[in-house]
């Protein structure tokens, strides 16, 4: 409470040069923000509409961010600034549609409130883990600094959302790349029901920007002219020499977290308190004092603003629902993806895994000039790998990005990228550390084109595996983190010729792409491959022997494990498919050679339970019962972290298993 304390003064509008018209413009915004909400409070009672977060009380803040930025420049609000929709002048049937899941809402009933986005009104709505959206702009704004376009991104977020890992790593990737990004911090008091001074210790938050190298000011939220003004201001001091700056907006929430809530919480002295500084009847007072609004005015704008609401909610509300199609559901998961097949050259050169995986992101640079490479040390360094050594030189520091280490940021930051029409490809250092990245996948990257229809295109690169004795921390192979989780799409080769063709697609194709990278067949691979450009596509498994006695599948390392016992049984017939993507999966295949086999065995490196291994077998089991003539086997790693002593380390993986396991099931 101790920032409330010294602020007890009335609210001072200063007009300076500005027109009555544009003084009734901010007041028209607020009123008409502030009218939708008390509608929908009723509503909210009547059991009209579900859940309602409100902002009453804080129209300030987003009504003057919005009106003190172009109309083509990106704003992320959260879910208390109504005022930034109304005030980019969305249709209000579309944001009450939205709200009650209909369709000519933004999301086709598969969200709700404000978590979306919409490219036509520039406006990127948040998830309820508050702290990617940050990040998010970043990406936004890294890609306004490449296009050299003057443009800066405003991004919100509340007192709470501070204490986020995501905050920090956003102001510093901001401060880090000379991002002109406007952090807009509302300090409404309360994260839910925690008060400020169970939250941080700092006097003002934007003390924390001084942390970063960054400006930071601090506004009265509640005064939309002061707000209008100084944001103004900031935004031209941007736009001369790009910078990131973070304001906080001193503000209160009058409403409960939402609306269940309440407020019994907070102290009655306190909300009479910030009831005198509410900003619109402080700013009518003014306009009135100014002689720039007469009451009568002010009573008829009201009547009209009611009237149009009613109007646009009774358009909502005939509107049919939202009609069930399951293909619909399905076909929206993923951006449609025209794969063009380039066909390979017939010059050919021998080559390791990764001088291909090299060769192909550095082809991929360019063939796409909009693309942007990011990761820890992958510039001058090129890598700890050495697969981007030599690109600086290349495409320069701009396309070839080192990054602080902050994996959630700089996915959210490749999203960003994507919405502001580039491609990322992200390099994580070693698989395991995209556990620091997981939420802005799973949950923005993943979710993104089902939620509104907002494609992500972004590559994860993920070196993994075991076998070169580096422990619990840098030996992982995660995939099936990512298999389950629609949206994603999920590619491991096991050749050179596959890793280069496959990534090339990963990168043309607009949805998000985890590409695997087995640090152990690194150096050891060697093959074929043409030179030049050329693609495979996704979802389709390679057969790389052909027998009707048993059916061996496997991906990654374990394909190079096979290929080695069954050089040991000349006579065994085998059928061994390497599936190269996981998912979308090649189930055609695996379903064909079973029915010709009728024997499988699945051997992966990833531990069993709750692995690709596992569902393979039980789609098998259900669709393919009546052709087996032997359990199916899976065969992967104990079930424990993995060791870094080298014995252990071969007992912990599954490669000597395998043979047993494999013979076992020739005799059943």
């Amino acid at each position: 409470m101790e920032h409330i304390s010294e602020e007890k003064q009335k609210l001072h509008f200063d007009r300076k040069e500005y027109s009555d018209e544009q003084l009734i413009s901010l007041y028209d915004k607020m009123l008409l923000s502030r009218s939708i909400e008390e509608k929908m409070l009723v509503l909210l009672r009547q059991g009209k509409v579900s859940k309602w977060f409100s902002g009453i009380g804080q129209e300030g803040i987003a009504v003057g961010v919005t009106a003190a930025i172009d109309k083509d420049e990106y704003i992320l609000p959260m879910h208390r600034n109504l005022g930034v929709f109304t005030s980019r002048n969305i249709p209000l049937y579309r944001l009450f549609s939205q709200w009650q899941g209909k369709s000519n809402g933004f999301t086709n009933g598969r969200d709700r409130s404000f978590h979306f986005g919409t490219q036509e009104f520039n406006i990127i709505g948040m998830i309820s883990h508050l702290g990617p959206q940050l990040g998010v702009a970043c990406g936004i704004g890294l890609a306004n600094k490449l296009k050299k376009n003057n443009k800066v991104t405003a991004v919100f977020t509340g007192e709470g959302g501070t204490s986020e890992g995501d905050f920090h790593e956003a102001l510093n990737i901001a401060s880090v790349w000379d991002l002109p990004v406007l952090f807009c911090v509302e300090n409404n008091g309360y994260g839910l029901s925690t008060p400020t001074d169970e939250q941080y210790r700092c006097k003002d938050l934007a003390n924390r920007a001084a942390g970063y190298g960054m400006r930071s000011y601090i506004i009265d939220g509640n005064n939309v002219l002061e707000v209008y003004d100084k944001v103004q201001a900031i935004v031209k001091s941007m736009k001369q020499e790009p910078h990131p700056v973070l304001i906080e907006f001193k503000t209160f929430r009058m409403r409960g977290h939402e609306e269940a809530s309440g407020t019994k919480y907070v102290p009655q002295e306190l909300m009479d308190y910030w009831e005198t500084k509410d900003p619109i009847e402080n700013y009518q007072k003014f306009l009135i004092n100014e002689n720039v609004l007469s009451v009568e005015k002010d009573e008829e704008k009201k009547f009209t603003i009611k009237k149009k609401i009613e109007s646009h909610w009774d358009q909502a509300n005939n509107e049919g629902n939202v009609l069930v199609d399951l293909e619909n559901e399905l076909s929206a998961v993923y951006k449609f993806f025209d794969y063009n097949q380039k066909i390979p050259s017939v010059q050919a050169k021998e080559v390791r895994l990764i001088d291909s995986i090299s060769d192909g992101l550095k082809l991929g640079m360019q063939h796409f000039e909009n693309l942007v490479i990011m990761g820890q040390d992958i510039a001058e360094y090129g890598g700890v790998f050495k697969i981007t050594e030599g690109f600086v030189d290349l495409f320069g520091r701009d396309r070839v990005r080192n990054t602080p280490i902050c994996e959630s940021g700089i996915v959210s930051t490749g999203y960003g990228l994507s919405i502001n029409g580039f491609k990322a490809v992200v390099e994580m250092q070693f698989a395991d550390f995209v556990s620091s990245g997981f939420n802005p996948i799973v949950n923005l990257l993943a979710k993104s084109n089902y939620r509104w229809g907002q494609s992500a295109d972004v590559v994860i690169r993920m070196p993994c595996g075991a076998g070169v004795g580096a422990g619990p921390f840098h030996s992982q192979t995660n995939e099936a983190w990512f298999t389950k989780t629609p949206g994603l799409k999920v590619v491991y080769p096991a050749f050179p010729y596959d890793a280069k063709g496959l990534l090339l697609t990963a990168i043309e194709d607009p949805n998000p792409v985890l590409f695997f990278e087995h640090k152990a067949l690194y150096r050891s691979i060697r093959q074929e491959v043409p030179k030049g450009y050329y693609n495979l596509p996704l979802g389709k498994a390679s057969l790389l022997r052909k027998g009707n006695d048993v059916t061996v599948i496997s991906y990654g390392a374990g394909v190079h494990w096979a290929l080695e016992v069954l050089e040991k049984y000349a006579n065994l017939k085998v059928d061994l498919i390497d599936l190269r993507t996981l998912q979308p999966l090649d189930i055609e295949t695996i379903y064909e050679s079973v029915k010709k086999t009728n024997r499988v065995i699945i051997l992966q490196e990833d531990t069993v339970f709750g692995s690709i291994a596992s569902d393979i077998s039980a789609m098998i089991v259900e669709n393919c019962f009546e052709y087996l003539d032997a359990p199916v086997k899976r065969v992967g790693s104990i079930h424990t972290p993995i060791p870094f002593e080298k014995n252990l380390e071969n007992q912990y993986l599954p490669k000597e298993r395998f043979e047993t396991e494999l013979l076992e099931l020739i005799e059943f």
